[in-house]
């Protein structure tokens, strides 16, 4: 039966104690990206290859070096992608699966979620199964979501859930002896049971200046009209707008291609790629600034709280 085809059944009960049957669906995929694809830097290019040695050379590192008896319950590998968003950390997932020719069962943590106690964890139990089934890799994209830390100080049925669907997973990852990759922008949400159950963290980061350069000129099409010499204004783009992702130079590019479509012009000019990455620049800045504004609020609340409270 072809990857994908295959769904499980998951009894869940409500509040009144009636039951219903609910279908839920994973669906693996063939990887969309090669590591051909992707702009890494050397160092975290080898990171991902060392890792991946543990499927090609297994029988070398844990039986004829004997890993298997001084590593017990290690013969396996999970791999978190971690850094700022648009590193290309799904772009790296999905190379991964390539790269080892099988398909890559993500993980919708909506489709996981249940509104009912404990069947979040009945629905992860599923996922498992399917991407065995399947030989797919499973993929945790925004794994914080799951991955997050327990909650220790349980005050309802939602807290107890929570905690079950983190020990549930804990479970699963143990006993799934296969690749696992999970990718975040907050390795810092994560509990630290699981970050002691990944053999690799490997950290995305932006792209330096030679790297955003490469970028530039893969990102802007060969067919493209464009008003000027490419690599010249590959070149002057990635000097002139540092701090910027693969996935903002992607974007920039776009917009100058809509804005010049729009204007019946025959070609894109420079001015309008980097109007495009200047915003994009603009938005992290004013979202950094943003964030900082909150954590600051935050703070003053819980001080005040403490306050009240006699605690200061």
């Amino acid at each position: 039966m072809p990857i994908g085809s295959r769904s499980g059944q998951t009894p869940v009960t409500d509040n009144s104690e009636s039951k219903r049957a609910e279908k839920i669906i994973f669906q693996a995929q063939s990887p969309k990206y090669a590591f051909g694809d992707i702009i890494l830097n050397p160092v975290t290019f080898d990171a991902v290859q060392d890792l991946l040695v543990i499927v090609s050379k297994r029988d070398l590192i844990f039986d004829t070096w004997g890993l298997g008896a001084t590593h017990k319950q290690q013969d396996k590998a999970g791999i978190n992608l971690y850094g700022p968003s648009g590193t290309g950390k799904t772009m790296v997932a999905h190379a991964i699966a390539e790269q080892l020719s099988r398909k890559l069962l993500i993980v919708d943590y909506s489709r996981i979620e249940s509104r009912y106690v404990g069947d979040t964890a009945k629905n992860l139990a599923v996922m498992f199964k399917q991407a065995k089934d399947e030989n797919a890799i499973i993929f945790f994209d925004e794994a914080d979501a799951l991955l997050s830390k327990r909650v220790t100080n349980m005050s309802s049925s939602t807290d107890v859930s929570v905690n079950q669907t983190r020990s549930t997973l804990l479970l699963l990852i143990n006993d799934h002896n296969d690749i696992i990759i999970f990718a975040t922008n907050f390795i810092t949400n994560y509990d630290p049971a699981f970050m002691r159950r990944i053999l690799g963290h490997i950290k995305l980061e932006l792209p330096n200046e030679d790297n955003r350069r490469r970028l530039w000129s893969m990102y802007i099409p060969s067919r493209m009209p464009i008003d000027g010499n490419k690599e010249i204004i590959a070149t002057e783009l990635a000097g002139r707008f540092d701090g910027v992702s693969g996935s903002d130079i992607s974007n920039a590019v776009l917009q100058a291609a809509l804005k010049t479509a729009r204007k019946g012009e025959e070609a894109v000019k420079y001015e309008y790629i980097a109007e495009a990455i200047g915003r994009a620049k603009d938005s992290k800045a004013d979202n950094l600034s943003s964030e900082e504004v909150i954590i600051s609020q935050r703070k003053v609340s819980e001080e005040y709280v403490e306050e009240q409270l006699g605690r200061n």
